[in-house]
């Protein structure tokens, strides 16, 4: 019969373990169970010597089998994590419970790993959001805040509910976002792509000829030879410049400074700034809407809200909009010096649900409003996009056609 250890939590709060013989593991929690404790951790130990040999065969066996997992969790394992808890705790099962039982019912490693951590962390006697906060590569900041939110007011199970349904709209969203970036992405790299194939093999092919004519040749000619003589002579270096400015750029952009001018240049390009603001307006709108819904404080549903922004300047823009909350003034005259992201329209809607006790559903209303719009003026801009980019192409291959036949056009009309 297997052996089992486990680490139980007794009904004063302290921690037991010990050692028990059950026919499975199911088995070993009905028992401890049994023994007026609730297992936080149960695992069954080693095979027995006369078994070491059979276990050590199966596992030389097994060890060819490769398996490719991810150390991450992914967003949908995290959606039903946030779901199921949210279900649980409706159903009246304490927290630690409900813990365990996703833990058990993780898809994956990663998953099953992760909500261990929380789990051990709210039994040592950390609240929720404290524990999710120390894995922030699994949960964002906003995802704790509103966690935390959710555990101050005692609508833990609500908040969950509704993190898991701005989640599901969320991916959608940006689902939507990369399918219609998904063709001019294609296209940019098939321009690079052909780009490289002329400087590196057309090219030389006409080197030859030129070498032969004895002539100056013109300008956009030698710069197009030189060009190829870059990439063929020293294309591997000349990859790694290129990856090595990319890290450097990244770096900046990662610093405080470099962040918020590439934002605030970004917000000022004329096609993608105003995408930029009303991705940013829908998710604040349903992040307060949500909040709002599930019982959460103005205050504090905008403080969380405003995290959800991503654009800093956008975040400094709404936090003057809070502190004069804060001071007593009307959300929607706080936030009208925030045009980039409210127009006057929606101020005044705004403010009319403020005045008639419906903001929590205006503001979700607004967000439905403004993702349909944004999904349009995706298609637009991408509509846009695509000429453009064949336009570049074709702009960038018949310059290249252009300089290398314009010596042999000028050969032939001297030989006339």
């Amino acid at each position: 019969m297997p052996t089992f250890s486990y680490r139980a939590l007794q009904a004063d709060g302290k921690f037991a373990e010990g050692v028990l013989d059950a026919a499975g593991r199911p088995d070993a929690l009905r028992q401890i169970e049994t023994l007026g404790l609730r297992a936080v951790n149960v695992t069954e130990k080693a095979a027995a010597k006369n078994g070491s040999a059979a276990s050590s065969t199966t596992a030389a066996a097994g060890s060819f089998s490769f398996k490719f997992e991810s150390k991450k969790v992914s967003a949908k394992e995290l959606e039903n994590f946030t779901r199921l808890l949210s279900s649980l705790l409706a159903a009246g099962v304490p927290l630690s419970r409900a813990l365990i039982i996703l833990q058990r019912e993780a898809s994956s490693p990663a998953a099953k790993a992760t909500w261990k951590k929380v789990n051990d962390q709210v039994v040592d006697g950390l609240s929720l959001a404290e524990a999710m906060s120390k894995s922030p590569e699994t949960f964002p900041r906003v995802y704790v805040a509103m966690v935390e939110a959710g555990e101050t007011g005692g609508f833990l199970d609500v908040v969950l509910a509704q993190i898991a349904e701005f989640q599901a709209r969320e991916k959608d969203l940006k689902s939507k976002v990369l399918t219609a970036m998904l063709y001019p992405c294609i296209l940019l790299v098939l321009a690079l792509a052909i780009l490289v194939l002329l400087l590196t093999f057309f090219i030389p092919k006409f080197q030859g000829i030129f070498s032969n004519m004895h002539a100056a040749l013109p300008l956009i000619t030698q710069m197009i030879i030189a060009a190829s003589n870059l990439v063929r002579s020293y294309g591997l270096l000349v990859a790694l410049g290129l990856v090595g400015i990319f890290f450097l750029v990244r770096a900046w952009f990662v610093s405080e400074k470099g962040k918020r001018i590439w934002e605030g240049l970004i917000l000022k390009t004329p096609l993608v700034g105003p995408l930029i603001a009303q991705f940013a307006m829908a998710r604040f709108c349903r992040m307060l809407g949500t909040l709002l819904g599930a019982g959460v404080p103005l205050v504090q549903g905008l403080n969380v809200a405003r995290r959800s922004i991503g654009n800093q300047i956008l975040v400094d823009a709404v936090e003057q909009s809070i502190e004069r909350v804060q001071q007593g003034g009307r959300l929607g005259q706080s936030l009208s010096d925030c045009r980039i992201l409210f127009a006057g329209s929606v101020l005044e809607m705004i403010s009319v649900a403020e005045e008639s006790g419906r903001l929590d559903g205006e503001l979700v209303r607004l967000a439905a409003g403004t993702e349909n719009d944004l999904d349009r003026n995706l298609k637009t801009a991408v509509a846009f996009a695509e000429p453009l980019l064949l336009f570049l192409i074709a702009g960038f291959i018949g310059t290249i056609f252009i300089g290398m036949l314009l010596p042999v056009l000028t050969m032939s009309q001297n030989i006339k």
